[in-house]
């Protein structure tokens, strides 16, 4: 049996040099990284983002993914920790209120290249290696683009109306609402949408919850997208070299050429898994981390991809 849990590497810099924080936790006379089990009807990046704000103050957003950790509870139970990195930006830290507890007595910034010795678990200092390699190959300080199905929506049969109008089901309106803070794990503050009625009814929740602007791009259409691909090849290449945490919602007949485009930011190895992705189901999502520190062309570091129905996330 599988115990699930998420957690973070929180980062910053100072000085020049990486600090990562990490936790005492009283009960085991430990040192790790904070963590904790998923609730039930929780995604896992939501679980990670609410366990850093309970074990540290901390309000985050999720960065790239690293490696998932496994390890025996007892014969029955394996625990299994899906990490991310996040940076912790000046105002996180500010207005952190972590008080000692009998879960965690201590958060400690430290120099992450030193921190390696502290810790209490070889499977915490290969994270931690892990996010050392990324800050020093310009990979670990990233921006996210997500790109999202609308929620499901009334059958074409159903619905007599013009195209555009259709709207979500109660299914659909449920998807909508349940992806609020799923997506807000991420943080995607641009938000481009298909100007359909069912991709605006997918994102306005997200949208009204953070009090952000939905831009709408007709590109994103099918129409469009028939009538000319080459409209959403220009407008996601416009959105890429923004570098903004941005959000894209779109139809499904669209998806392929936006991950094609994608793609061409990718390395070879990555852009053969972005390619091979099968077809998102309505409400699902993919992330793409861009490296924010490249001087080259903008670079997908990593791509993870997202889904109600499971709640499990899945690297591309």
């Amino acid at each position: 049996m599988e115990v699930l849990a998420a957690g973070a590497l929180c980062w910053r810099e100072e000085a020049g040099k990486l600090l990562v924080a990490i936790i005492h936790r009283g009960r085991y006379d430990d040192w790790t990284f904070p963590k904790g089990k998923v609730d039930p009807g929780e995604s896992l990046p939501e679980a990670a983002v609410r366990e850093i704000k309970e074990e540290t103050g901390l309000r985050i957003k999720l960065g790239v993914p690293l490696e998932t950790v496994s390890y025996p509870l007892d014969k029955s139970k394996t625990k299994v920790v899906h990490y991310w990195a996040a940076k912790v930006t000046d105002s996180s830290l500010e207005k952190s209120k972590f008080k000692p507890n009998e879960e965690v007595s201590e958060v400690v910034w430290i120099d992450a290249k030193k921190a390696s010795p502290k810790l209490s678990y070889q499977h915490d200092r290969d994270l931690l290696q892990e996010l050392i390699d990324l800050y020093e190959s310009e990979n670990l300080k990233t921006t996210p683009l997500v790109i999202l199905r609308h929620a499901k929506a009334t059958p074409r049969s159903e619905f007599p109306g013009k195209e555009g109008a259709r709207p979500l089901l109660d299914e659909g309106y449920y998807q909508a609402q349940d992806l609020v803070r799923f997506l807000g794990s991420f943080g995607p503050k641009n938000i481009y949408s298909s100007p359909w009625r069912r991709c605006l009814e997918t994102i306005s929740p997200y949208v009204e919850k953070n009090s952000i602007e939905i831009f709408e791009k007709e590109q994103l259409t099918e129409d469009s997208f028939r009538s000319n691909p080459k409209g959403v090849v220009k407008l996601l290449r416009q959105i890429v070299a923004e570098g903004k945490s941005s959000l894209v919602c779109s139809h499904r007949p669209v998806m392929p050429l936006i991950l094609k485009t994608l793609a061409e930011f990718a390395d070879p190895e990555v852009a053969k898994d972005i390619l091979k992705i099968e077809k998102l189901s309505p409400s699902d999502f993919l992330v793409f981390h861009f490296a924010e520190d490249s001087d080259a062309e903008r670079q997908v570091v990593a791509v993870e991809r997202h889904a109600l129905k499971d709640r499990l996330p899945v690297r591309v």
